[in-house]
This record gives structure tokens, sequence and C-alpha cells, in this order.
């Protein structure tokens, strides 16, 4: 096996080989390097030019990490993206299919368990107009079948559907914002009227108070030029 597998050393994660050496059932095939781990459960890096183990700062978004707490990084032990003889498991992607078929690989077609679930992508996939009901494309799944009992199946929540109750929902929501936003005009404009009357009435003591004063202080001048 370790001759079958020599035509994967010095090749990097994502080169493209013919897989011919690997048998008879392999003729045609041709497999793209998705990665692997060696001996001890490291897995490779892709990007990483090196055919050893190295130890790299990892963080949120790169893979062979994941993070547990919010803006954790830490400094973890990846392989190089070359294959070599250190691996124990390579991991192959079908790029192109030979002339036979592969038991357990390339002879069942397993299909998708779950459909879309959002409308706009159930409409992509079965090529609706706007008009079409997307309720009826649901993919659904069947479940177990019990005695004496019907066949019953079980559909997604469609997710963002535009029904009669989620636009009146919407139209609700506008005139709520409506009427706050007219709601806040009036008391801005009873509060702007509020501080007008109390400017002026303000202003209207501080005349009175000044004209008391200068009456005051006249009245007093006469007196005093008498005596």
């Amino acid at each position: 096996m370790r001759k079958k597998v020599r035509i994967f050393y010095e090749k990097r994660m994502g080169q493209e080989v013919e897989a011919d050496a690997l048998g008879d059932e392999w003729k045609g095939y041709v497999v793209r390097i998705s990665g692997g781990n060696d001996k001890q459960g490291f897995p490779m890096k892709q990007g990483v030019l090196t055919a050893g183990r190295v130890r790299l700062l990892l963080s949120k978004g790169h893979s062979c990490y994941r993070p547990r707490r919010t803006g954790e990084r830490k400094r973890k032990s990846v392989r190089g993206c070359i294959v070599d003889s250190n691996l124990s498991v390579i991991s192959l992607v079908v790029k192109k299919k030979g002339e036979q078929e592969i038991p357990g690989l390339t002879d069942t077609t397993l299909p998708r368990r779950l459909g879309p679930k959002r409308a706009s992508k159930i409409r992509k996939l079965y090529n609706l107009s706007k008009e079409d009901d997307v309720r009826q494309y649901v993919v659904r799944r069947p479940l177990p079948l019990k005695e004496g009992k019907k066949q019953r199946s079980k559909a997604p929540k469609i997710q963002r559907l535009i029904t009669p109750a989620m636009l009146q929902h919407k139209r609700r929501r506008v005139a709520l914002k409506k009427r706050r936003t007219q709601k806040r005009k009036e008391e801005a404009a009873d509060y702007a009227r509020l501080l007008a009357q109390r400017a002026k009435e303000a202003k209207e003591k501080r005349q009175d108070k000044i004209r008391r004063r200068r009456s005051a202080s006249h009245g007093q001048s006469q007196s005093s030029t008498q005596a």
C-alpha cells in the first residue's frame, strides 16, 4: 500500500493527481488532495509550505482551530500542506470519474436530506416567479412509518415568506413609527412654545423690576433736591 500512495508524495493540498496507481478499479480517476492527518493526529493546513510540523498562533476564522472564547488566540501544532510518508490519513475528493464504479463510493447516490428553507432560495431552486406559492414546493421529509398509521411527513418552517399577516405587521410598524414621529414633533413644538412663553415672562419681569428701580431712584433724587 505504501508503494501505491507514493504518487501523492511531495504533492500539495489542492493539487489534482491521477489515481491509476491505486489499483485497476481506480483507472481513469482524478482525485484532489483535500487534507490529511499525521500519525499523532495533527491536521494538514493549507498555505503552510512544509512537510513537517509547525506551531502557529491561530484565531477565529483559521482552519484547524475553534475558539472557545470571544477573541481568543492559541498556538497550535499543525502539519504543512505537503504530503509525505509520515501521514496516516489522506483525504481525497474525486474530481473526474473513471471507467468503473467503486463499490460503496461512486455506485450509490445519497439524496440531500434537507432542502432550502428560505423563500427566495426555494424560488431560485425551482425557478419560480413572485406570484407562485412557495409552500407547495418545500422539500418534505418522510417520518418513520408506524403500524396501522398513515405515512406522515415533516416540512421546515419557511423563512422570509411574505404573507398577508406579515404585510399587515409591516403596515402597523410603519403607522406606529409615523404616529411616534408626529407625537415627537408636537411635543417639541409644545416645548418650544413653553420656552418662548417663559422667556417672555422673564423678560417682562426684568423690565418691570428695572422700571420700578428707575421710578424709585427718580423719587429719591427729587426729594433730595427739594431738601
